[in-house]
């Protein structure tokens, strides 16, 4: 196993999640919450969003069991006061969405960047590299699992009944998150959607 490879693949990873994360709290800062402003998380600075697990231990646990084929994580979540916001109910989706957007909207950056300005090998590797980090963030992140983002849209579409009892499913969700991979359930929800998105990027914009 190449450790240098893992410590590229890790700070990828690093620059994708505190995209991410920076997102959910800029625009949970414009809708009325201060809650991340205040807490030194609405930075760029990837030393603010590392979480022990998500974004040190899942990372090499998985780099190890995938032979170097794969690493994954996650940042510390940025803190959101819902009842600060303007409209909490609408507010959620804005706020759960631009998380994957942002990495959507940095992938289409780097692939546009790529394509009209000609890069050393490995600078193109490298950013090519970090849009399929982008995209496989953005894809999994809007899986409707709490407490993934895409739970916090489908929380903001519900009525308020139906969206508290989902809520509840949150203490649930790593547990369905593993007995879905383990079954084999993401692989068929999340691969194929980033194979399709990742070849518009390389092949059609």
């Amino acid at each position: 196993m190449n450790i240098f490879a893992f410590l590229v693949s890790l700070s990828l990873l690093l620059i994708a999640v505190t995209v991410h994360e920076f997102a959910h709290g800029w625009v949970a800062y414009k809708l009325g919450d201060n809650t991340a402003k205040n807490s030194g998380r609405l930075s760029l600075n990837p030393l603010v969003h590392i979480d022990p697990i998500g974004t040190l231990l899942l990372p090499i646990m998985l780099f190890i069991t995938t032979n170097g084929q794969f690493v994954f994580g996650a940042a510390k979540p940025v803190p959101i006061n819902y009842m600060a916001l303007k409209n909490p109910k609408r507010d959620i989706i804005w706020i759960g969405a631009s998380g994957p957007a942002s990495n959507f909207i940095f992938a289409v950056i780097l692939s546009v960047i790529i394509k009209i300005i000609p890069l050393p090998a490995l600078l193109q590797f490298i950013f090519s590299y970090l849009i399929t980090i982008n995209v496989v963030l953005g894809v999994f992140n809007l899986l409707p699992i709490p407490p993934l983002d895409g739970s916090r849209i489908v929380m903001g579409l519900l009525p308020d009944r139906l969206a508290n009892s989902y809520a509840k499913l949150e203490r649930y969700g790593f547990l369905i998150l593993v007995l879905l991979l383990l079954s084999g359930v993401l692989n068929i929800v999340v691969w194929p959607t980033v194979d399709v998105i990742l070849n518009w990027l390389f092949t059609t914009l």
